[in-house]
């Protein structure tokens, strides 16, 4: 709620929420955390909902069915309910957000906008523009910022000579508003029917200290026996209250944070939209906001600029470490191969159906939905292991067979038809395995890219692995290895002959 609402208000507009949602079908029970947090978990944790402890803050944890009596997954559900939530939170000033469970990455919220400057007021009225671009960027949802609004803060100073005058110290005025407004310990209550004792806790009723003027109206006792208000010996100052200013790096920053929902899920497609919308915006000193895409932060605040967060640069971190790696696993498993085949050819016929797995993996995502995540990358790699292995058996073969004396028309043509066999068992195996995270909504894509991946490389590698050898090999003698290898091997065909 907005800051400086009461905890009553904030419960009401919470429990507004609340009757709309048991409405549903697919909600079980609902709980209802006013002016503090909920027990939270790894979601709370990174995104500091834990630190929710203002009156103007709640958290409502809600409980569905099990996945195997409701139809819809939690993500469809939370998509569905979002609009009308924001329907009810809109008219009471109140803005949501609709947290899943599983949380994903470790971010403050999917879209992150960091705005750096020279001044911290510039870079409000900067974020500011930010977040309206937020707001009216199709698919982009669960909008907000990191500023607090200005709340009215109350000084009172005490007038000395008037308070000497009636023989007050400053230390009375300070003690009658401590009890008055946060309560004060006045002893134990000995109840014999408790267990342990009672504290007696002594402060105003909440109608009483709710205003300025019924602040003013305390008493305070005088040396002489007499009383007098508050109000007669204290000045009040209307002020307004620090607002916090976070840091990132040492340096001033502005959170502009949001969510994605509707047809494009991916938080590329929102920046790619709201980086052009930013890109227009002209600040007073005639140039535009630079925008930070990558990893990199904004080495000066000389000027005004924005770094992209969130879920993006998490995405750019995975995928470039990947990346890394999957180009260093290529690098060894090259010389490995050309350690074992003495050959600097064959290692890349070998290695040549690594990118036909993309032929199965990206229809494959298309086809149930998917996005292409992080799971997906490392299931890219794994098989990548997998079908190297694949092509071995098929060049390693064909080599026996010209070693034993076999034409290079003859052994390609063999190795195909019978080293298929246990390629197709070992891209079954693979499916059988990665069928079980199929449908997990994190490792998806994992399975994704093991089970079509393979399939696709077993059925195409059969035929590229023997035509690149044989392309790659024609017009070169193979000298035979076996000295006891039959001369015409293509004319013996008992179990014997195949077992020397």
């Amino acid at each position: 709620m907005p800051d400086g609402t009461q905890l009553e208000e904030t419960t009401r507009v919470a429990q507004a929420l609340g009757q709309y949602l048991c409405q549903q079908p697919e909600v079980i029970n609902y709980q209802i955390y006013a002016g503090t947090s909920g027990p939270y978990n790894f979601n709370g944790l990174v995104r500091h909902y834990f630190l929710r402890s203002q009156p103007n803050q709640a958290d409502i944890q809600v409980n569905l069915l099990s996945r195997h009596d409701r139809k819809a997954q939690s993500h469809e559900i939370a998509r569905r309910l979002r609009p009308e939530l924001v329907k009810i939170a809109a008219p009471f000033g109140a803005r949501i957000k609709v947290a899943e469970v599983p949380p994903g990455p470790p971010v403050l919220q999917t879209l992150v906008a960091e705005v750096y400057g020279p001044d911290y007021k510039g870079q409000i009225e900067l974020a500011a523009q930010v977040k309206k671009v937020f707001q009216q960027t199709p698919g982009v949802v669960d909008v907000d910022w990191y500023v607090e609004d200005p709340q009215t803060k109350y000084d009172m100073k005490v007038d000395l000579d008037k308070a000497a005058l009636h023989g007050i110290s400053p230390g009375d005025v300070t003690r009658t508003l401590q009890v008055g407004l946060g309560g004060a310990n006045a002893g134990l209550l000995h109840d014999p029917h408790s267990r342990e004792d009672i504290p007696i806790e002594v402060r105003l009723a909440r109608p009483d200290r709710s205003g300025i003027e019924d602040l003013g109206n305390l008493k305070l006792p005088t040396p002489s026996g007499g009383q007098i208000a508050l109000q007669e010996v204290t000045s009040l100052q209307q002020t307004t209250i620090d607002t916090s200013v976070y840091r990132k790096n040492l340096q001033p920053v502005v959170y502009v944070t949001g969510d994605v929902a509707g047809g494009e899920e991916s938080p590329v497609y929102a920046i790619m939209k709201m980086s052009e919308a930013i890109d227009k915006i002209k600040l007073p000193d005639g140039y535009g906001v630079k925008q930070y895409k990558g990893t990199t932060m904004p080495e000066r605040t000389g000027q005004f600029s924005m770094k992209w967060d969130g879920e993006w640069h998490i995405t750019v971190e995975v995928f470039r470490d990947l990346g890394l790696a999957f180009a260093t696993v290529l690098v060894l498993i090259y010389v490995l191969v050309v350690g074992w085949f003495r050959s600097f050819i064959t290692p890349l016929v070998i290695m040549a159906p690594i990118p036909l797995t993309l032929v199965g993996i990206l229809p494959a995502h298309a086809l149930m939905g998917a996005f292409f995540t992080a799971t997906s990358m490392i299931g890219f790699i794994a098989g990548a292991g997998i079908i190297v292995r694949n092509s071995i058996i098929l060049v390693d073969f064909i080599e026996l067979r010209r070693s034993q004396g076999m034409s290079l028309e003859d052994a390609v043509v063999d190795a195909g038809a019978v080293r298929f066999r246990p390629m197709l068992l070992t891209a079954a195996a693979v499916v059988v395995g990665a069928s079980v995270i199929l449908f997990d909504p994190i490792f998806q894509g994992l399975a994704l890219s093991l089970m079509a991946g393979e399939v696709a490389s077993t059925v195409l590698s059969r035929m590229a692995v023997p035509v690149l050898y044989y392309l790659s090999q024609r017009g070169q003698s193979f000298p035979p290895m076996h000295p006891h290898a039959p001369e015409n091997v293509a004319e013996c065909d008992t179990p014997q002959c195949e077992i020397a």
